[in-house]
């Protein structure tokens, strides 16, 4: 049995498997996923667990060099995204703005796996892109 690190398996084998460029979407309980993608849901109830802890935990042991937000998220939602900016700083990720939530989601095709949280405020996704740790 695993001692640290991320305790669940499918996230991380989805982690171990990630390579420079590959991307996994972490989003809210109500978010679709495309055929054909993996979904990991971690929903237990109604905020649990909350979207950006399970983000910071993410962030732990992922190397991310770019996030993908719909800007929904900063208008419509501006405690996740002060939250978010706390994690990811500008000065060390890049951010990337996509059009709308709307391309967010068309986006998750090209994703390894979407993770659904447990978390019930309204445009809480998002999409990290892997680095490389050297």
């Amino acid at each position: 049995m695993q001692k640290v690190g991320i305790l669940n398996s499918s996230i991380a084998k989805v982690l171990a498997d990630l390579g420079h460029t590959d991307k996994i979407c972490v989003g809210d309980c109500g978010l679709p996923v495309p055929a054909g993608v993996q979904k990991i849901d971690l929903a237990l109830r109604l905020g649990e667990p909350p979207f950006i802890e399970v983000i910071k935990e993410m962030a732990k042991y992922m190397q991310i060099e770019k996030i993908y937000l719909a800007p929904e998220t900063k208008i419509q939602n501006p405690a996740q995204w002060k939250a978010l900016q706390e994690v990811f700083p500008e000065s060390e990720v890049e951010w990337v703005m996509l059009e709308s939530h709307e391309e967010l989601k068309a986006w998750e095709k090209d994703c390894k796996a979407v993770i659904r949280t447990g978390e019930i405020t309204p445009f809480s996704n998002v999409i990290l892109q892997s680095g490389v740790i050297f």
